[in-house]
């Protein structure tokens, strides 16, 4: 990892891409190790972790980690999942929450100097080559250890530089629960 004590960071999480690419290498994201790492590594200013909420969101277990993430030093920014039927008369959920983490990052580049994205989304291209006009570096973290890999190609091309979460595994991941 490359960063610079110096350096103002901020840190935006898809935390349901996030969730999965952890789950997917084996491990939990140890959430406060996670923030220690990274306030170790410059001068933390932002940290968001973007979370969509279903309609049972008060009684669902979510809850409690919304909570912690919140009394500990993140930002938590959620939106309601929305229920829709496919073409195959399947109920999916949608709960992508991209336009507010790009929204957000792009509204706070005038006060950093670093944007950490935790998320592999493809979509996220845009954001990052227009984090870069604006003389940002740019750091995407996930994983290409996965069969196919979760981080797009493109968007880890892109990214001035990429962190694979599994080689973070050590310092921020615990076992998860039975």
């Amino acid at each position: 990892m490359q960063f610079y004590r110096n350096e103002r960071l901020g840190l935006f999480l898809d935390g349901p891409n996030l969730f999965a690419a952890a789950r997917t290498l084996g491990f939990m994201i140890d959430y406060g190790s996670l923030l220690r790492l990274f306030r170790n590594s410059g001068q933390l200013i932002r940290v968001n972790y973007y979370l969509p909420i279903a309609d049972d969101f008060a009684t669902s277990p979510l809850r409690g980690v919304s909570d912690w993430l919140q009394y500990n030093g993140y930002t938590v920014i959620t939106k309601p999942a929305k229920d829709y039927v496919d073409a195959n008369g399947r109920r999916k959920i949608k709960s992508g929450m991209d336009i507010e983490l790009a929204v957000d990052a792009l509204s706070l580049a005038n006060s950093l100097d670093h944007i950490v994205l935790f998320s592999g989304l493809g979509d996220f291209c845009g954001l990052v080559s227009a984090l870069q006009r604006k003389g940002r570096r740019v750091t995407v973290v996930s994983t290409i250890r996965t069969q196919p890999p979760i981080v797009a190609d493109d968007l880890r091309r892109m990214a001035d530089q990429f962190i694979d979460l599994a080689d973070l595994a050590p310092m921020i991941g615990r076992a998860p629960a039975a």
